[in-house]
C-alpha cells in the first residue's frame, strides 16, 4: 500500500486570509486508487487545535454547559445562541491545561478531575482542527465566581447546569444542536463514568 504521504504532491498554496485565522488555497496532485493523478484544489482554514470538557456531577446526575452567541450560526438561519460545553484553543498548552483554564474562565468551577476520552477532527472537509475532549467531575463547592468567559475575547456567557436527561432530551428537541457538546453528552450517555486514576 503506498503511503498517502507519497499520493499528495503540493503545486501551489496561496493565504486568501490572514486577519482571525489563516485560511489557505491549497492546489495539489492526488493519485487515485487507479493509478492516475488528478489535480485537485482545497481551501483550509487553520485556527490551531482545541479542546472540550463536559463538567458533571456524578452524584446529582447534572451537567454545566453554557449558551453564548456564535454568529456563524446566527447567519444560517439559527438565533445565534448556541448551547455548548466549555471549549477553546491550546494556544500552546497541554490539552490539559488549557480546558482546566477554559473551563473556569467560561463556567466558574475549578475541575478537581479530568479525564480525555477522544479526540476528533471536527470538520475536516475544511478545517484542520483537532478536538481533545474531557470530562471533569465538578461539585458546588469547586465554584469560585460566576463565569461567563473573558470580556476581551469577546465571550459574554450565561452558565447553565442541567439534569443529563434534560441535556439528551434538548439534543433531541433540536436545542442543543452544537457538535462537540452532542459528542460528550452522548458519550456519558452511552459510557459509564470511571474513577479518574491519576
Amino acid at each position: 500500500m503506498i503511503a498517502t504521504q507519497d499520493r499528495v504532491r503540493i503545486v501551489s498554496t496561496q493565504v486568501l486570509s490572514d486577519d482571525w485565522y489563516l485560511l489557505k488555497k491549497t492546489t495539489f496532485d492526488f493519485l487515485r486508487r487507479d493509478g492516475s493523478w488528478q489535480r485537485q484544489s482545497r481551501e483550509t482554514y487553520d485556527r490551531g487545535d482545541g479542546a472540550a470538557i463536559l463538567l458533571l456531577n456524578r452524584q446529582a446526575n447534572t451537567v454545566i454547559l453554557t449558551r453564548q452567541f456564535r454568529y456563524p450560526a446566527f447567519v444560517n438561519g439559527h438565533d445565534g445562541m448556541l448551547i455548548e460545553a466549555a471549549a477553546g484553543l491550546l494556544d500552546n498548552a497541554s490539552p490539559e491545561q488549557r480546558i482546566r483554564a477554559e473551563a473556569e474562565e467560561e463556567t466558574g468551577y475549578i475541575v478537581q478531575k479530568v479525564q480525555k476520552v477522544f479526540e476528533a477532527y471536527m470538520s475536516p472537509g475544511s478545517v484542520t482542527e483537532k478536538l481533545h475532549f474531557f470530562i471533569g467531575e465538578y461539585q458546588a463547592s469547586d465554584r469560585v465566581h460566576a463565569g461567563g468567559g473573558v470580556v476581551d475575547e469577546g465571550e459574554d456567557l450565561d452558565v447553565l447546569e442541567m439534569t443529563l436527561n434534560d441535556a439528551l432530551l434538548a439534543i433531541r428537541q433540536g436545542v442543543i444542536v452544537d457538535a462537540k457538546t452532542i459528542m460528550l453528552l452522548q458519550y456519558i450517555a452511552l459510557n459509564p463514568i470511571q474513577e479518574n486514576k491519576e
